[in-house]
């Protein structure tokens, strides 16, 4: 256990010394929240102030940001450059090592929770009771985003995965929920983004955080396939070597 607190320790000091790291994990989504909860420029939805959609909605991206930017960019370029090779190789040990970055996702994601949520507050957010459910819909998609994340970085080479992980990063904060309204997307769009995990994230957390709304029963479906799916996908499919 103190091969892998210590290994953590290695990967959050990495993590904070790079800017982009930072940039991604808490200055996105706090520029988000605080921007938009301050203008009035996003579409009207069911919600009728912007902190109250934004907040939840801010939390689940922030969960997307950690679990699959930051790890699959961060991972990705350690086996291209032959990092991950050589750590594996260790007396740590590769479980150990993955039990360590995941660690080091969970840790991140306490600090950006707690940042998002004394912002949202601040910004006169309300929160609902369901703290309960949103702890579990973040737990299921920090799995499910996760194990994307890996998957990219164990099959793709580093460059490759920078620019698909961004890529994805961007569809999937379009058609997610978490700028515009899901009700406001076209049909088209939201019958495809209904499928992907993070609508069901935000769903979830918009609807367990929010007084007077509730999560749509797919969304707990759709999550927890993607939560099961993608890890199982990321470790048949990774490849330690570049």
């Amino acid at each position: 256990m103190s091969a892998i607190v210590a290994q953590a320790r290695m990967e959050l000091r990495l993590a904070f010394r790079q800017g982009e790291q930072l940039i991604v994990a808490i200055g996105i989504p706090l520029g988000i929240l605080v921007f938009f909860a301050n203008v009035d420029v996003l579409p009207k939805g069911k919600i009728a102030r912007p902190v109250d959609f934004l907040t939840p909605a801010v939390l689940a991206l922030a969960v997307m940001s950690s679990a699959m930017v930051s790890l699959g960019i961060g991972t990705g370029f350690e086996r291209y450059y032959g990092v991950l090779k050589r750590l594996g190789a260790t007396p740590l040990g590769r479980p150990r090592l993955v039990a360590a970055k995941a660690l080091t996702v969970v840790v991140i994601e306490i600090l950006q929770f707690a940042a998002l949520i004394v912002a949202g507050v601040l910004l006169g957010w309300s929160p609902g009771a369901g703290w309960i459910a949103a702890l579990g819909a973040a737990l299921l998609g920090t799995a499910a985003f996760a194990g994307l994340g890996l998957l990219l970085a164990g099959t793709l080479s580093g460059p490759l995965n920078l620019a698909v992980c961004n890529g994805l990063y961007l569809v999937l904060l379009i058609t997610g929920g978490m700028m515009v309204p899901f009700e406001k997307l076209p049909h088209a769009l939201r019958a495809v983004a209904e499928l992907l995990p993070a609508a069901a994230l935000s769903d979830a957390m918009i609807g367990s955080l929010t007084p007077g709304q509730s999560v749509h029963a797919g969304s707990w479906a759709v999550l927890a396939v993607w939560a099961v799916a993608m890890p199982a996908l990321a470790a048949w499919r990774f490849r330690w070597e570049p």
